[in-house]
């Protein structure tokens, strides 16, 4: 064999060779399809295009779409939702909202991912296949509204909230706030419209009694 056929050869079997599966990549363009269609709306089909891989390998790599769903959840927890965690540490419940809610407008209204929040949306309408998948959204939507009220106990505590104020109404109208965000933003609400909601919402924001030096 000739130098030159030897090279061709070594080309075609390059070629032929798959490219090295990236778990993280894949997993990404996991999340984007969910995030997209929710849970149920999100076919099998869909996923074998968006990852780029037949039935057999994303089953192979993750395991069945449940199980790949919650992989997925995972990973937008720690990612794009991952500002939530840094909202419940600012130093007042003002701030606290304030972080929360302008963070969630800027993440539901960035072009590059879909519009709305992948768990309010997700937990929106499911049917009976996807009852886990439903509660489990609808639990972690609940465990925040509970950690949201937790630091507005903090807060009524150090005298950062008036004494008389209802902390779970309050961490339910943070949730609400943004749930109704998601919506809006998945109906093509513009940052901008999102965020002069945010802005009359801390405008009417409990503050703690201050007495006035006479």
């Amino acid at each position: 064999m000739s130098l030159s056929e030897n090279t061709n050869t070594d080309a075609i079997k390059r070629r032929g060779r798959p490219p090295a599966f990236n778990h993280d990549e894949a997993l990404e363009k996991a999340m984007q399809t969910f995030w997209k269609y929710g849970y149920e709306g999100t076919s099998m089909a869909a996923l074998i295009e968006a990852m780029d891989m037949n039935k057999p390998s994303i089953y192979a790599a993750f395991g069945n779409k449940e199980v790949l769903f919650n992989q997925v959840l995972d990973k937008y927890l720690s990612g794009p939702s991952a500002f939530v965690k840094g909202a419940i540490a600012e130093p007042t419940s003002y701030l606290v909202a304030k972080k929360f809610l302008t963070k969630a407008v800027e993440l539901l209204t960035e072009h590059q991912n879909p519009r709305g929040c992948m768990i309010v949306q997700g937990a929106l309408s499911c049917g009976p296949e996807a009852e886990m998948i439903q509660k489990k959204l609808i639990s972690y939507r609940a465990n925040l509204e509970e950690n949201f009220k937790v630091r507005f106990d903090i807060a009524k505590d150090n005298k950062d909230l008036p004494d008389d104020t209802n902390t779970t109404a309050l961490a339910k109208y943070v949730t609400t706030l943004h749930q109704g965000i998601s919506v809006q933003a998945s109906s093509g609400a513009s940052k901008d419209a999102l965020m002069g909601i945010v802005d009359i919402a801390m405008q009417n924001w409990p503050m703690p009694f201050k007495k006035v030096k006479l």
